[in-house]
């Protein structure tokens, strides 16, 4: 680590301008400048390569029942600057190591009339800018209550964004492109239907939303390091294409409760003339504190298939019986209850699931509906829904477990909360010490339908300090975390690394439910990953939902190809093979591929991408020098074509690629694909078709 002096500048600008000071990015692409207005308002800009990325934009807050905001009348009365350079290496991740190179400038402000002081803290990175709110000790301000805060980011222009509506409770929506002036007109078409949602306005969007100017820049404003806050939307002022923060309210309709000394989460800008930086981006991960967990030996990334596909499609369910129409923990006896002959999670098929993880080579199996209380989980506002530990009569949780052992499989452990968080809470410790106990080592956790207590929202102040709890108390215990509709992902996974996924966006799941846009999977990468990585849960061969549940319609709009590639660009280290068994022995040819796809990277290079139109990435397993390649395709039809340059130019590597066919189509033939082998080196090209909806992946494995 090395602290320098960046390069900061005191500028005497307009009448309107008290003062101002600039601060440039390491390699000097990028400038910030911070300035006060005539009234003491503080407000920031950013240029990129001397072009207007945000125009000034006024920074601050609106307090609750107090006489004087924080919002203006400030004085600049210390500043101070530094230049941070330091690599790290991530527990897993897309690199096997993380160069982390700032410069920063802290502004001290104090409001004249109370005496208040107020710090913000700029960091510019090569590739964006971080910044957030600090508040030191001191007597006049200790325990405040946020009604807003009021960052702005004020745009150059009436950009093209990718969006989904601001809602307090769900990011699982399709994204609409459109220019920012359109999203009032296509708000309510964009709303379609979730088990928990409330949006708050008709321009709200949010975060991270992903954005491109007309001169070819792309945008990305997201936020970082979510901690003891709430999560961050954005409202568009349409008529001045400008974004105000809009934090997510609480039951009584507060921002948040704060106390100094204190900070708030990183606001993040980032921003290139190439949509690969965009992705490469660790700027999310940089301004997350480092790692707090001291022995992380027990967090290893997971490839795992699950009893979980054929209840989303509703082929089987998550309940025992339909004798009930409530349950009571603790007073409903199942052994008088007639099966209802679709659950799922019995010992039988569990074991089916186990023999197919083990014979091909899978860490785990995820069973979901193990646990009594599936009759009436939903919907009811019940407190006392789940206890985590008590199985259904046809689930032998010890039998599953020697059984599994024997195989060399992990279980994977399954908490639908229902949203009862209290009711979580209370068990928490019970049921991660029966997870170790009967040797599950990872937990998905999910928060289905309204949060109890009733009135808050998953994206409020408590809750998120929910989900924080419940990570910190699963590294107590050495048990890693899945959570599903859990708040999007901040970069958290630098401190506690054993989350190692999050749902938290529309996912595989909805493919049963209608389907998604033939899009979508070229789009996430730009907006939701960049806070982290995601169980989208692919791998699905069965297009055609009516073969599994022939009541349901709907049809996964993807072809093979493009499923087999979503190994590599949608990077998590915790990868699911979600369709049945017996749809993978039907294309042995094509799993091979999932077989092989690495969850761990020593690499990443992003070869091509455009933020809805396509993507391609290059990973190198960690420990190896085997790449794999992936490619998406949108809407239309394209020829992707690469140089292989990143392999070592005095081997030779076998490729082995997994294509869409000729005729290939995602709605009437989707499973057409063709595999193909050929040597290639670093002198090497490729170039593939990729089908709407389609694309391609590449196992490339060195030659011995």
């Amino acid at each position: 680590m090395k602290l320098l002096k960046p390069l900061i500048i005191l500028l005497c600008l307009s009448v309107s301008i008290v003062t101002a000071q600039q601060l440039t990015s390491p390699n000097g692409e990028l400038t910030m400048q911070f300035s006060l207005q005539e009234d003491g308002t503080p407000t920031y800009k950013l240029q990129y390569k001397n072009q207007e990325v945000i125009k000034e934009s006024r920074l601050g807050f609106h307090l609750k029942n107090d006489k004087k905001s924080l919002l203006d009348d400030f004085k600049v009365t210390d500043t101070s600057t530094s230049t941070f350079k330091d690599t790290w290496q991530p527990v897993w991740g897309e690199v096997k190591e993380i160069t982390n190179h700032y410069n920063q400038l802290k502004v001290t402000l104090t409001q004249n009339e109370t005496d208040r002081i107020m710090v913000v803290n700029f960091r510019l990175f090569d590739d964006g800018l971080g910044f957030r709110y600090e508040f030191p000790t001191q007597k006049n301000l200790v325990y405040f209550t946020i009604k807003e805060e009021r960052t702005q980011f004020a745009m150059t222009g009436d950009h093209t964004a990718f969006w989904i509506p601001g809602d307090y409770d769900t990011q699982e929506y399709d994204y609409t492109k459109s220019k920012l002036s359109e999203i009032r007109g296509l708000f309510d078409k964009a709303v379609t239907g979730n088990a928990s949602q409330e949006q708050f306005s008709k321009t709200g969007v949010q975060t991270a939303l992903m954005m491109k100017t007309d001169k070819g820049l792309y945008i990305n404003l997201h936020e970082a390091a979510l901690i003891n806050y709430s999560c961050l939307s954005l409202d568009l002022d349409d008529k001045n294409l400008i974004f105000n923060s809009h934090l997510t309210p609480d039951a009584r309709g507060d921002k948040g409760y704060l106390q100094s000394p204190t900070k708030t989460p990183w606001r993040t800008i980032i921003v290139s003339d190439d949509a690969r930086d965009i992705l490469a981006s660790k700027l999310t991960l940089n301004l997350n504190e480092p790692c707090a967990i001291e022995d992380t030996s027990w967090i290893k990334p997971v490839k795992y298939i699950g009893v979980w596909w054929e209840m989303i499609t509703g082929k089987s369910s998550w309940s025992y019986t339909n004798d009930l129409p409530s349950v009571k923990l603790g007073e409903t006896d199942y052994s008088k209850v007639t099966p209802n002959g679709t659950h799922a999670a019995n010992n039988t098929k569990v074991k089916r699931y186990i023999d197919f993880a083990a014979e091909h080579g899978f860490d785990g199996v995820l069973v979901e509906g193990w646990n009594e209380g599936w009759e009436d989980w939903f919907g009811q506002s019940k407190d006392y829904v789940f206890d985590f530990v008590t199985p259904y009569p046809d689930f032998d949780v010890e039998e599953i477990h020697a059984y599994a052992k024997s195989k060399g499989v992990k279980m994977i452990m399954h908490h639908e909360t229902s949203s009862s968080v209290r009711n979580y809470e209370r068990h928490m410790d019970e049921a991660y010490q029966f997870m170790k106990d009967n040797g599950y080592d990872a937990v998905k956790s999910g928060y289905v339908g309204n949060i109890l207590p009733r009135g808050e929202h998953h994206y409020s102040q408590w809750i998120v300090n929910h989900y924080q709890y419940a990570i910190e108390k699963a590294a107590e215990y050495e048990v890693m975390v899945n959570a599903h509709e859990a708040v999007r992902p901040t970069g958290i996974c630098r401190t506690y690394p054993n989350l190692i996924g999050n749902e938290s966006a529309r996912g595989t799941e909805f493919q049963a439910f209608g389907g998604s846009k033939p899009n979508h999977v070229t789009i996430l990468p730009f907006t939701r990953l960049i806070g982290g990585p995601m169980d989208y849960t692919p791998g699905i061969f069965e297009m055609d939902i009516s073969k599994l549940n022939p009541d349901n319609n709907s049809h996964v709009n993807s072809t093979i190809a493009n499923q087999l590639a979503l190994y590599v660009t949608m990077y998590s280290p915790l990868q699911m093979a979600a369709d049945l068994p017996e749809h993978y022995e039907q294309f042995m040819d094509a799993f091979q591929f999932i077989k092989d796809v690495a969850v761990d990277w020593e690499d990443s290079i992003y070869l091509e991408a455009e933020p809805g139109d396509y993507i391609t990435v290059a990973r190198k397993a960690k420990g190896t020098n085997n790449w794999f390649v992936g490619n998406v395709n949108g809407k239309e039809s394209r020829t992707s074509t690469i140089k292989l340059d990143f392999l070592d130019k005095d081997k030779t590597y076998t490729a082995t690629i997994y294509a869409d066919a000729k005729d290939a189509d995602y709605k009437t033939n989707p499973q057409a694909y063709k595999i193909s082998t050929k040597k290639v080196t670093s002198k090497s090209k490729i170039s593939q078709l990729s089908v709407p909806a389609g694309g391609y992946a590449i196992s490339i494995i060195e030659n011995k």
